[in-house]
Order: C-alpha cells, then sequence, then structure tokens
C-alpha cells in the first residue's frame, strides 16, 4: 500500500487523474485542423463549445495547447505532445469499437450515408438492381454531405474528397468527378455558340449558381481551359434546385456528369461543351477496412 502527501491509502493523485473525454475529443479534433470551426463542424459542436473546451483543458492542465494568432491557432510544444498522445488514444477505442460494433452487425440494418444530390439522382434511380443482387443486405439511405462521424451512427459515407477527414477513416476512391455546363435543349441556340471548336458560352447566357458548390463554375473553367463566365444568374441553396432549374429552362448549370447522365439520356437536358475532370473524387468512407466476403465489401464492388 502507498499513501499520498495527506495520508490516504491508495489515493491518485492529481497529477494522474484525466481530464473530461469531452474536452481531450474537442482538443484533439482542433489539433488535427488547427482549426476550431472544422473541429466543431466534425464534431457537431459549435465554434464556441469547441473553444470553451480547449480553454478549460488548459486552465486544468496549467500549459498553453495552441497559440492564438489573428484568428488562426496553432500547436505549441504542449500541444503537439498531448495531441500525438490523444489520437494514438482515441485511435485505440475507435478501432476497438469498431471491431465490436461489426461483430454485431450480422443480421442487422447497414447504415450508408451520401451525399443528397448524388443520392437523389444517382444512387437511388439504380438502388432496386443492389437489392435485387443482394436481397438479405439491409441498407437504410441516408442523406449528408462533407465532414460526418462514425460515432453517430453511420456505418459507410459516399462523399467527394473536398474536405478533411480524419487518418483513421478507411477511402476506397469510387470515380472522378466530371462536370460541364448543362442547360434544356430548346434554349442551345440562345446561350451557346456552336461555331468554335468545342463550343463556347454566349455572353449573357444566364447562368445557375449554388451556395453548396459557390466555386463550380470557376473550377469547371480551369479545368476546361476556358475563361471564367461572368454573367447575371440565380443562386440556390442546395446543388439539385440549380439542376432542376437548367431542366426548367431558367439558365445554365454545372452538372457533374453522374448527376445529369440520366437527363441526358431521357432528352431534358444537354451538354453542349461535354465534361472535364475538375481534381475531385468520390470516395466510400468506412471506419476501417473492408474484409474480403463482407457486406461491405459487396456494396463497393457493386459501386
Amino acid at each position: 500500500m502507498v499513501s499520498d502527501s495527506n495520508g490516504e491509502l491508495e489515493s491518485p493523485s492529481s497529477d494522474a487523474r484525466l481530464p473530461s473525454l469531452l474536452a481531450l475529443r474537442c482538443f484533439e479534433a482542433a489539433a488535427r485542423h488547427e482549426n476550431f470551426s472544422r473541429a466543431a463542424a466534425e464534431l457537431h459542436l459549435t465554434h464556441g463549445a469547441v473553444s470553451r473546451a480547449v480553454r478549460l483543458l488548459e486552465d486544468d492542465l496549467g500549459v498553453a495547447l495552441f497559440e492564438r494568432r489573428s484568428r488562426r491557432v496553432f500547436l505549441t510544444d504542449a500541444g503537439r505532445t498531448l495531441s500525438g498522445a490523444v489520437g494514438s488514444g482515441l485511435d485505440l477505442m475507435r478501432q476497438a469499437v469498431g471491431n465490436l460494433r461489426a461483430r454485431a452487425r450480422s443480421g442487422r440494418r447497414w447504415v450508408l450515408s451520401c451525399e443528397p444530390t448524388l443520392l437523389m439522382r444517382w444512387l437511388i434511380p439504380r438502388w432496386p438492381d443492389f437489392q435485387a443482387r443482394h436481397p438479405d443486405m439491409e441498407v437504410h439511405l441516408v442523406a449528408g454531405g462533407g465532414p460526418f462521424s462514425f460515432a453517430s451512427g453511420i456505418d459507410l459515407a459516399i462523399r467527394r474528397d473536398d474536405f478533411t477527414w480524419p487518418d483513421s477513416h478507411h477511402v476506397e476512391p469510387l470515380f472522378a468527378e466530371k462536370v460541364g455546363p448543362v442547360c434544356h435543349p430548346g434554349k442551345l441556340a440562345d446561350w451557346f455558340d456552336d461555331s468554335t471548336a468545342g463550343g463556347a458560352l454566349k455572353s449573357g447566357a444566364p447562368l445557375l449558381h449554388t451556395r453548396t458548390r459557390p466555386d463550380a463554375w470557376r473550377e469547371w473553367a480551369a479545368a476546361a481551359g476556358k475563361p471564367a463566365p461572368d454573367a447575371p444568374g440565380q443562386t440556390f441553396d442546395h446543388f439539385y434546385f440549380s439542376l432542376q432549374a437548367a431542366v426548367a429552362g431558367l439558365g445554365v448549370a454545372i452538372g457533374p456528369w453522374r448527376l445529369v447522365r440520366d437527363d441526358l439520356d431521357s432528352g431534358v437536358l444537354a451538354a453542349p461543351m461535354g465534361f472535364v475532370e475538375d481534381g475531385s473524387r468520390y470516395c466510400l468512407f468506412a471506419p476501417q477496412s473492408l474484409p474480403p466476403g463482407s457486406p461491405q465489401a459487396a456494396l463497393l464492388d457493386w459501386l
């Protein structure tokens, strides 16, 4: 037996007491991103909640973990030391939890999160084929975009690789993103000039924008080697609204090929300038590698 300075037997010292797990999780995410806003988005918390948790952790430890400069944060030496230890510990816990969940998944429903527009315009129309091929695999489809956490009940996720994800995530590339201008076929003569090689937008053609991909036109222009168009247009809250507006003849939208291919086949949209890869890709995210013969591997093969 040992006694502390107060004479109590086997009483843990204050130096060995662990801070709260929530504070450590907030710190680990903030340290990984070196950005409190991104950490908050990943953890589904507010920026203020993450900042307060980190401040309380610093007060508890008596050291500064971040250097705060001009609305940016940088890890101190103490912060880097703690970040490595906490990150390793959380990875071990995630691996153990993932293994336990994998054992319990047999015979239960899987949850697949997919970006909303891809889910609505590409995955759902093809989902009956997957169900016919795998009638014993029950998968619940949910819409979600950007950063996510497997701790929130998601088993697998399909995302475009335009955000930062934890190193612990297993990533399987699915396909490159190919984009191009699309519009109602009846508006081609009004908005496009086919006298030049590859076609061109006419000056004043109304452009359709979306808040979820505000740089879509600029990124397409850079990938296609075209001048970035500068014309008035409408902005919609979600990507699928801008594509539906193109179907309705309201203007020209940037259409990812997989999201508009069915509309191109049915003739409700036209893509006079074709499609180019924009440098991004869609991926299947999993908490760990996909074992051969597993339901996750079957889904990956089908995708």
